[in-house]
């Protein structure tokens, strides 16, 4: 069924790829749509990534509790990112979701792309039985069910296309949330589709349904897509997260 405008978006899920996998994908995608590129199109990426921090524009050193002993020890990355908020956590059982879609068309709005993502999280995990709501306040941006938050968000917009997105705790290991502060809560804040559920479910399933609902919201028709035939395969072999930095040892406390 054509919704809206008729503007398409492409679904991709690609599994597990490192951080920076992620974020040169993201790039690429962007350049395209800026550059007006023939084959450029509004893509939806959904996939999962190895332990990883990800600091973003607004966070300092008292974001980030753990060590590197502890960080080496559990086999956690870090790395810093241009997307708004702070610090959060990336890994396996996490659906993680970057939108590369431009915006200028029809959705100049940058509080209403960060309400319709959460619209998206909240239709699909009503698909779970799990009643969530997404945050009005700045500090609870993201998607909480009661007092518990089930999905962060954070964006990044450049000449109204975005990069970054959402993480959504499926089967997450909570408890790789308790060396930082996530988004400026402790550890405990944070839950999963599982722990409230108590069934695993399968990513994949959870990433079909979520892109069912992002079509949806943003009025875009839906075509699923394979990461070969979009040209992601070399960057998806080579790109690496390096586990020998500490992105925020050059920060002063108050940056």
């Amino acid at each position: 069924m054509e919704l809206g405008n008729g503007a398409t978006i492409r679904s991709v899920y690609l599994g597990r790829v490192s951080y920076e996998a992620g974020v040169e994908l993201q790039h690429r995608l962007r350049q395209q749509l800026l550059d007006g590129e023939p084959d450029a199109s509004d893509t939806l990426l959904l996939l999962e990534h190895p332990p990883t921090y990800t600091v973003g524009r607004n966070c300092d050193r008292s974001d980030v509790l753990a060590q590197p002993d502890w960080l080496r020890q559990r086999g956690i990355a870090v790395a810093e990112c241009d997307r708004g908020g702070r610090a959060t956590y990336h890994g396996p059982g996490q659906l993680v979701g970057y939108p590369v879609i431009d915006l200028r068309a029809d959705r100049r709005n940058v509080r209403g792309y960060v309400r319709d993502l959460q619209e998206v999280l909240v239709r699909t995990l009503a698909t779970f039985g799990i009643a969530a709501v997404g945050g009005e306040e700045r500090e609870r941006i993201g998607v909480w069910v009661g007092r518990r938050k089930i999905a962060s968000i954070g964006i990044h917009l450049r000449r109204w296309v975005t990069t970054h997105g959402f993480a959504l705790n499926v089967c997450t290991d909570l408890d790789d949330f308790a060396g930082i502060l996530s988004c400026g809560f402790d550890a405990g804040v944070m839950t999963s589709i599982e722990e409230l559920t108590g069934r695993r479910r399968g990513l994949e399933d959870v990433a079909a349904r979520c892109a069912e609902n992002f079509a949806h919201v943003f009025e875009r028709r839906l075509v699923s897509a394979e990461a070969a035939e979009m040209g992601f395969g070399p960057a998806l072999r080579t790109a690496r997260i390096r586990d020998d930095t500490w992105p925020l040892e050059s920060r002063s406390p108050e940056s």
